[in-house]
C-alpha cells in the first residue's frame, strides 16, 4: 500500500483528488481501455503512449501505471485487437479489459481522508495545549476566559470536522438501536467538548478542550493503523467480470458487443485473442491456453467439434466458433459468481476487537451513569457530578481496546513484509493463526509453470541437433523450453528446409528430403508417456521422447517441511494430469493429492474441508484459483499471479520464494497472543483507572492522559512482533 502524504498546503493537498478527478474523467472518455500487466516504470509510460500514439485513428492514449491501464481515445475504425497487436511487438503484454465492468472500481480516498482528519485534529490539540499551559500558569479571570475562547476557537470546527467517523459510525449504529465501539467514542469527545464550552461560559478554572482534541487525535492513529492493513484493492469479482471481451468478431468480420451475441452464432477468433464466449469449434485448428480456467500447463490441441470457454487463449491457429453461452452465461462470468458468493461469505468473519466490543460498550455507558447518579446523590453538585461522569466516559474510552488489533497486525505486516509477504487484509494474521490444513495449487504456485527438458542427456547428438531445428520454428512451450536448453549445451542445430508448424500437432520439415517431426504422440505414430514430452520422428525410424519436467518455485519445499513441523495437513489440487501431479507430490512429500482438478471442483473439496471443520489456507495463482481462494477460510497468491486472483487473496508473496509462507504461519499465532494480551494490558488498566476515576480524583485532562498512556503501551507491546524469533512465543 501506497504512503499517502499531507501537506500544509492547498493546492498540494488537492493535487491527488484532481489527479484521481483526471483518471475518473479519462476512463469515461476512453473507448478502449488496456490491461498492461507488465508495465512498471516511467520508461514504460513513454513508449506506451508513444507507440499507441502514432497509430492511424488514435487520438490520445494515456497509461495509469497505478492500475497498470492503458486509456485510448479513438476512432471506431481502431481496434482493440490491432492495439494489443502493436503493444506486442514493443514487448508489452496487454488485454483489452471492460470500461463498464470496472467504472465503479475507482481507488477510494479513505486513507487520504484519515490522514488529513489526523493532522487537523493534531494541528489543533498542539496549539490548544499551547493554550493551557497559559492557563496552568497562573493566568486569571479575564485572561483565562480569553485563553479559554480562543481555545474554543480552535477546537469546536476541528473535533466537528475531525471526529465525523466516529460520529458517522455510531449514528449509524443508534439507529438500528445497537451499540459498537463508536458510541462511548463520540459521547466521550461530545461530552468532553460541550463541558468545556460550558465552563468557558461560567468563567471555570478549567475547560478541556485539549482532552477531546487528544482523544480524537489518538483514536484517529489507531483507526488508520486499521486503515493499514486492510486492502484498497478492487472486489476479485469485479475484476473477473472486467477480464470478458467486451466486443466479438463475427466470421463476416463485423465486431458487434458481447451483449448482442445470441446463442448459435458464429464468432472467429483469431491467433493470439482470448475466446469470448463458451461454444464448439467448427471450423480450423489450433491450441488452446487453458491454464486461466482449468490450471493445464500445457497447450490443448483444438479441432472441429472441441468444446471451447471464454477465457482461453487462441494460440497458433484461427477458429470459427458456434456460441453456447456468451455474456453472463459463460463459464467466465460463472466463476465471477462464485467468487461474489465465496467473498460474502467471508466478509460475516467478526474480528476479536468486534466481539471484545459488544461487551465493553454497553458496559462503558453504565459506569460513566453510575457516576453521575452516584455523585449527585453524594455531593448534589450537578457540575461535579459531570466532571466525573467524563472523565470516568474518557478513561475507560476502548481506545486501547481499539488499537489492540490493528497496532498488532500493521507490526506483525510489517515484519511479513521485510520477509517478502504482503497482508492485505485485516483479519488475516487471526485466520491464519486457526488454519490447521493448506491446500496448494501445483502450476505457477508450487512450481515454476515453465518446463524443462529432463532426458537429454540420453538423446543422440543428431536427434537433438534436428530436436533443436525444429523448435526454433515454433512458439509451443515444449518447443521454446527444448531450443533454450539445447542452446545452452551449445548444440548447432541441424540444417532443414520446408519447416512448417501444424497447429494442435507440432513442427515439421525436411531434412535431405526425409520428413521430420516433433510434437503429439500420436502425431509422429509414438505410444504416450504417463509424463509431460513431445516427441521427434525421422522418417520410419522409431520416435524419439524428449521428457519435460516443471522446475519447484524456490522456497516450495521449505514451506512445505515447516507447515508439516507446525502440525498442519498439506493437500495438493491441480489441474494437471495424474502423473505429473503425482510426481510433484513425491518430491514434495505430500501424501493427499487431487489431479485434473476443474475450478469448480477445487472449490467444492476447500467447501467439503471446511465443512468437514477444518480451517483451510489455500494457496494458488491462477484464474482458475479464485473461488477456492476466496472460499478458504485465508488465502494466498504469488505476485506473479493474475490481477484477479491477487485480489481476492488475503495475502501476496512479494518475490518468487514460498519460503515465507512457514513464517507466516508462525507470526500468525504469535500475533494472535499479542492480540490477547493487549486485552489483558486494557482490562488492567482499566481495573485499576476506573476506581480512580468514579473516585474523583481524575479529570477529564488527566483521564485523556492515562488514556493515552494505556495506548501507547498496548503499542509498544505489540512493537514486539517487529523482532524476528524462531517461533512463536
Amino acid at each position: 500500500m501506497s504512503e499517502v502524504q499531507i501537506s500544509a498546503c492547498p493546492a498540494c493537498v488537492a493535487a491527488p483528488a484532481a489527479q484521481e478527478a483526471a483518471h475518473a474523467r479519462d476512463l469515461r472518455e476512453a473507448r478502449i481501455i488496456l490491461s498492461l500487466p507488465t508495465a512498471h516504470c516511467a520508461a514504460c509510460i513513454s513508449s506506451v503512449e508513444r507507440a499507441l500514439g502514432k497509430q492511424d485513428g488514435v487520438h490520445a492514449a494515456r497509461v495509469n501505471l497505478t492500475l497498470k491501464r492503458a486509456l485510448v481515445e479513438a476512432d471506431e475504425t481502431v481496434t482493440a485487437e490491432a492495439l494489443v497487436d502493436v503493444l506486442a511487438g514493443i514487448g508489452f503484454e496487454a488485454y483489452e479489459l471492460d470500461a463498464g465492468a470496472i467504472a465503479a472500481t475507482e481507488t477510494d480516498r479513505q486513507g487520504r481522508a484519515i490522514l488529513t482528519r489526523i493532522a487537523v485534529s493534531g494541528f489543533a490539540m498542539m496549539n490548544v495545549m499551547l493554550l493551557s499551559v497559559a492557563v496552568w500558569s497562573g493566568a486569571a479571570d479575564a485572561t483565562r476566559d480569553m485563553f479559554h475562547w480562543i481555545s474554543a476557537a480552535i477546537a469546536l470546527p476541528a473535533i466537528a470536522y475531525a471526529s465525523q467517523p466516529f460520529f458517522t459510525s455510531a449514528w449509524s449504529a443508534l439507529r438500528v438501536r445497537r451499540l459498537n465501539m463508536d458510541v462511548p467514542i463520540s459521547l466521550a469527545i461530545l461530552l468532553a467538548a460541550a463541558m468545556s464550552v460550558y465552563e468557558t461560559t461560567q468563567s471555570g478554572h478549567h475547560a478541556y478542550f485539549d482532552a477531546a482534541l487528544s482523544l480524537t487525535f489518538f483514536l484517529l492513529a489507531g483507526r488508520y493503523l486499521d486503515y493499514r492493513t486492510r486492502s484498497v484493492a478492487r472486489s476479485a469479482a469485479e475484476e473477473l467480470a472486467a477480464l470478458e471481451v467486451p466486443r466479438v468478431t463475427l466470421v463476416d468480420g463485423t465486431v458487434v458487443p458481447i451483449s448482442e451475441i445470441a446463442k448459435g452464432t458464429l464468432v472467429r477468433v483469431v491467433p493470439g485473442a482470448r475466446v469470448p464466449v463458451d461454444g464448439i469449434v467448427t471450423d480450423g485448428s489450433s491450441e488452446l491456453d487453458r491454464s486461466l480456467l482449468t490450471g493445464e500447463s500445457l497447450p490443448v490441441a483444438a479441432s472441429a467439434n472441441t468444446i471451447v470457454s471464454a477465457g482461453e487463449v487462441n494460440l497458433t491457429g484461427p477458429l470459427t466458433v458456434r456460441v453456447t453461452a456468451a455474456g453472463e452465461d459463460s463459464s467466465l462470468h460463472r466463476m465471477a459468481d462464485l467468487v461474489a458468493m465465496a467473498e460474502t461469505s467471508r466478509n460475516r468473519y467478526t474480528s476479536l476487537a468486534d466481539r471484545a466490543a459488544q461487551i465493553y460498550a454497553p458496559l462503558v455507558h453504565i459506569l460513566a451513569f453510575a457516576a453521575f447518579v452516584g455523585w449527585m446523590i453524594a455531593s448534589g453538585d450537578a457540575r461535579l457530578s459531570l466532571n466525573i461522569a467524563v472523565a470516568v466516559l474518557i478513561i475507560t474510552c476502548p481506545c486501547a481496546l481499539g488499537l489492540a488489533v490493528p497496532a498488532v497486525t500493521t507490526a506483525a505486516s510489517g515484519r511479513l513484509f521485510r520477509a517478502g509477504l504482503l497482508i492485505k487484509s485485516a483479519t488475516a494474521l487471526e485466520r491464519l493463526a486457526e488454519v490447521d490444513t493448506v491446500v496448494f495449487d501445483k502450476t505457477g504456485t508450487l512450481t515454476e509453470g515453465r518446463p524443462e527438458p529432463a532426458n537429454l542427456d540420453q538423446i543422440a547428438p543428431a536427434d537433438l541437433a534436428i530436436a533443436m531445428a525444429l523448435a526454433s520454428g515454433s512458439a509451443h512451450p515444449l518447443s521454446t523450453a527444448l531450443y533454450e536448453a539445447a542452446r545452452a549445451q551449445n548444440v548447432t542445430p541441424a540444417t532443414l528446409s520446408d519447416i512448417s508448424e501444424v497447429p494442435g500437432h507440432g513442427v515439421q520439415a525436411r531434412l535431405d528430403g526425409t520428413l521430420v517431426r516433433l510434437g503429439r504422440a500420436a502425431w509422429v505414430g509414438a505410444d504416450p508417456r504417463p509424463m509431460t514430452a513431445t516427441y521427434l520422428s525421422i522418417g520410419d525410424a522409431a520416435p524419439v521422447a524428449f521428457t519435460f519436467v516443471d522446475h519447484l518455485r524456490d522456497g516450495a519445499a521449505e514451506a512445505i517441511a515447516g507447515l508439516k513441523s507446525q502440525g498442519k495437513d498439506v493437500v495438493l489440487l491441480s489441474g494437471d494430469a495424474p502423473a505429473a501431479v503425482a510426481d510433484l507430490a513425491a518430491r514434495l512429500g505430500i501424501d493427499a493429492w487431487e489431479a485434473e482438478c476443474l475450478p469448480e471442483g477445487k472449490a467444492m473439496r476447500v467447501g467439503e474441508l471446511t465443512r468437514a471443520g477444518r480451517r483451510v489456507l489455500m494457496v494458488g495463482d491462477g484464474l482458475n484459483d479464485t473461488a477456492a481462494l476466496a472460499a478458504a477460510h485465508v488465502s494466498i497468491s504469488p505476485a506473479s499471479a493474475l490481477e484477479a486472483t491477487r485480489v481476492v487473496s488475503d495475502m501476496v508473496l512479494l518475490g518468487k520464494s514460498l519460503a515465507p509462507l512457514g513464517e507466516a504461519a508462525q507470526v500468525a499465532v504469535s500475533a494472535t497472543r499479542r492480540i490477547k494480551e493487549n486485552f489483558a494490558i486494557a482490562a488492567g488498566y482499566n481495573m485499576i483507572a476506573i476506581p480512580v476515576a468514579l473516585a474523583g480524583f481524575a479529570t477529564p485532562l488527566a483521564a485523556a492522559l492515562a488514556m493515552s498512556a494505556s495506548s501507547i503501551t498496548v503499542s509498544l507491546n505489540a512493537l514486539r512482533l517487529r523482532a524476528r524469533n524462531r517461533g512463536p512465543k
